[in-house]
């Protein structure tokens, strides 16, 4: 059987691929009357990520596990889902002040299919294995393997790879008993349906990934001690716009006023969270970071055990 016949029998088995019955007529539709279409469809992608969250949860076992042992989170796609995990691990950087090494987004292509489509990157399974060797691949990582089809050969050789050195591996699928699903020990699987637009999987499978990929990568911080209440506490305050915004951080976590902020943020080397913890304790900077140290950077536990003592 030729490559492109059983390509075209494997698209006839996606979901993701299928035709959606409810937007046949979207070449005949108004303005408003195609937004709502869309919209309507989009509306379905919550509900499909909410049954995931059993198996979202497995993948943030694994992950935890890793950062917390001295591995990493790696993401790897091809193509939307690529771009969308290098996006999450960027994005962790600012946010949560964390290393440029411990989440990690490889795309197949690299750095400039982020912007141009890399012609049969997603079909190279070694390439995958190898990209994985070039930031040395340990048993301590955790993969998370992203395809909307879940049967990318680039994702597929680098799940692979990953299994065979005993890694924590996860898929990130929107397609019912794809492969990628059976060969990770965790699979998860976003059944949103067929696409607004048919195969155009930068939409609701698009959608899907990420919000699962932002599920993933914020609760895992959360678990690590990188917020307090609800606040970004360890917020890398690197342009002007974030430094307000710790300093609105402090505020909101202390009822202080802004010049005592600011105050503590330079005491504290403009660390929010460590700022948080000297103003609710009265302590100085030396002994607040000893006690924050203590607890691995959880403030809720370093309060908890101020007042205890």
């Amino acid at each position: 059987m030729s490559n492109t016949k059983q390509l075209l029998q494997q698209l006839d088995t996606m979901v993701s691929e299928g035709r959606n019955p409810n937007t046949m007529r979207l070449d005949t539709l108004s303005n408003h009357e195609l937004l709502a279409c869309i919209n309507s469809e989009d509306q379905k992608v919550a509900g499909a990520v909410r049954d995931a969250i059993p198996s979202i949860a497995e993948a943030l076992k694994f992950a935890l596990e890793s950062l917390q042992t001295g591995g990493r989170l790696i993401y790897i796609g091809a193509g939307t889902s690529g771009r969308l995990g290098v996006l999450d691990a960027v994005e962790c950087r600012p946010t949560f002040s964390v290393p440029d090494d411990l989440v990690i987004g490889i795309i197949a292509g690299g750095e400039s299919a982020l912007t141009n489509a890399v012609e049969g990157a997603e079909d190279n399974s070694e390439q995958g294995k190898n990209d994985l060797t070039d930031i040395g691949l340990s048993s301590k990582d955790t993969l998370v393997g992203i395809a909307a089809s879940g049967r990318t050969p680039y994702v597929i050789g680098a799940l692979n790879y990953a299994n065979s050195i005993g890694c924590n591996t996860v898929s990130v699928v929107c397609n019912p008993n794809s492969p990628m699903l059976s060969l990770a020990k965790t699979g998860i699987c976003a059944h949103v349906g067929p696409e607004c637009l048919s195969g155009s999987t930068r939409m609701k499978s698009g959608t899907a990934q990420k919000l699962i990929l932002n599920m993933l990568s914020t609760a895992v911080m959360v678990k690590l001690g990188k917020v307090y209440e609800n606040l970004m506490v360890d917020v890398n305050a690197t342009n002007e716009k974030l430094h307000a915004r710790a300093i609105r951080i402090v505020m909101q976590a202390t009822q202080c006023e802004m010049d005592d902020a600011k105050l503590a943020l330079e005491k504290a080397n403009n660390s929010a969270k460590l700022a948080i913890l000297m103003l609710l304790t009265g302590q100085e900077a030396s002994q607040a970071s000893k006690l924050l140290e203590g607890q691995n950077g959880h403030l809720r536990q370093a309060l908890n055990q101020s007042n205890d003592s």
